[in-house]
């Protein structure tokens, strides 16, 4: 296997979300990866069930989610980690940055053939620039890099497609009908997971099955031994997939809850942690200064007013969302204030708004310069012993000469700092993701 080390070496730890495009849910897996056929009779082949996992799916374009609990799969054997260690190349499909400075997006591809690898890296090209055209993905497309994981199949297409009957051999054991649901599409996430280990530190993985059929499949809440949470599918070709893709990572960059319901039942739990629900009317959200009360009143890009709309998180009372109809509850809509709010915050939980190559635990010495990378929407100023050096704003390379530190032989403190001071980011909270400092001592 071929790897691109300068990207691709590990340089920290990050939290793994991941992501679908025809029906990945977001908060992502549960205890155990999922198999491919939890039953003899889905078009798949048999899995080694242990336990079960739950999945959000659609069932068709125009329908909201639905969630299920589909049987797990066993660990992998020996024989088949290494098959998989032999198996594919990384391939960077956009490179913005260093892997610990953006957002790394990983697709892996089930149900092409070693000669099919160029149709995949084509519809990993293809899906992603459908999701960096939604808001606010496009204003900040610069946040994120591309990983194409190859993994060869035996045979193309997936099992299930077009009917129960049909079985394909595949890298990842793809499989629609899965627990006799036709639309819900699941892998062996234990197979992904050994793949995706391949990339660097990915935070959002999307599994692309060669497929035009509607269907898609996403795991709830789990963080595995290798550190990430959870796995997606989504058929490669549906034209509804990049929108159901956004709508779950709503739910793992976002931390959104889900703004559908399924009947007229009424909530009567606790207030929900989820910044995009509450129990309050929009009068008690003023009052108190709770949820999204900075936003009350205000257009929203979905369309309407933000205020208190009753229904939501599964239930037709007791609980109210922001306004009628995001992407949170009807794919095609965009988010609404609030919700890209929290996406945008979600973006810099992995890509901070500044970091350095210039190491800041050592002294910087005389003619050394200090490199900086800052975020395009930042502003980036410099300050000397708490003072600004206004004569290099917006530089990301300086030297302490030019920065006019004192030529007296002392250490000084220069420091970086950057702020994103986009206004679609009202929370005091959340705005402290969108400010970055990094201090150095300097000797002339």
């Amino acid at each position: 296997m071929r790897r691109h080390a300068s990207r691709i070496s590990r340089i920290s730890r990050k939290r793994l979300a991941v992501a679908t495009g025809v029906a990945m849910a977001a908060a992502l897996a549960a205890t155990a990866p999922v198999a491919a056929d939890p039953s003899p009779d889905t078009g798949a082949p048999a899995a080694r069930a242990t336990g079960h996992v739950e999945v959000e799916y659609f069932s068709g374009p125009d329908a909201h989610p639905r969630h299920t609990k589909v049987p797990a799969a066993a660990p992998l054997t020996g024989k088949e980690r290494s098959t998989i260690q032999d198996d594919g190349d990384v391939l960077p499909i956009v490179e913005a940055g260093p892997t610990d400075a953006k957002v790394d997006v990983v697709f892996i591809g089930d149900g092409y053939t070693a000669a099919q690898q160029e149709d995949f890296h084509a519809d990993v090209r293809s899906k992603w620039k459908q999701m960096a055209a939604v808001e606010p993905y496009a204003e900040y497309e610069d946040l994120f890099n591309v990983w194409a994981v190859d993994a060869h199949s035996q045979q193309s297409g997936v099992s299930g497609d077009p009917t129960s009957d049909v079985r394909k051999n595949t890298a990842l054991n793809s499989a629609f009908f899965c627990d006799g649901i036709e639309r819900l599409l699941c892998v062996d996430t234990n197979k992904v997971e050994a793949y995706a280990s391949k990339a660097a530190d990915p935070d959002l993985v999307i599994v692309l099955s060669n497929s035009t059929k509607y269907g898609g499949a996403g795991y709830n809440a789990i963080t595995a031994p290798s550190g990430y949470d959870g796995i997606g599918t989504a058929s490669s070709d549906h034209p509804d997939s990049d929108q159901v893709a956004v709508h779950e990572t709503g739910h793992s960059f976002g931390k959104l809850a889900d703004e559908y319901w399924y009947d007229d039942s009424t909530y009567t739990g606790p207030e929900p942690g989820e910044s995009n629900l509450t129990k309050l009317s929009a009068d008690e959200m003023a009052a108190q200064k709770a949820k999204w009360h900075r936003w009350l009143g205000q257009e929203s890009p979905d369309g309407g007013t933000v205020g208190a709309y009753e229904g939501g998180g599964y239930h037709g009372h007791g609980l109210n969302r922001p306004t009628e109809d995001s992407i949170m509850r009807t794919l095609g809509r965009e988010f609404n204030l609030p919700g890209r709010e929290a996406m945008i915050a979600g973006f810099h939980q992995h890509a901070p708004v500044l970091t350095s190559a210039t190491p800041t635990d050592r002294q910087v010495r005389g003619t050394e310069r200090i490199r900086v990378e800052a975020s395009s929407h930042a502003r980036l100023r410099w300050y000397v012993d708490g003072r600004e050096a206004r004569q290099s704003r917006g530089a990301n390379s300086v030297s302490p000469r030019a920065l006019r530190v004192p030529a007296d032989g002392r250490a000084h403190t220069v420091t970086a700092r950057a702020t994103d001071s986009n206004k679609a980011v009202r929370d005091p909270e959340l705005r402290k993701l969108l400010t970055g400092s990094l201090s150095w001592q300097v000797t002339r």
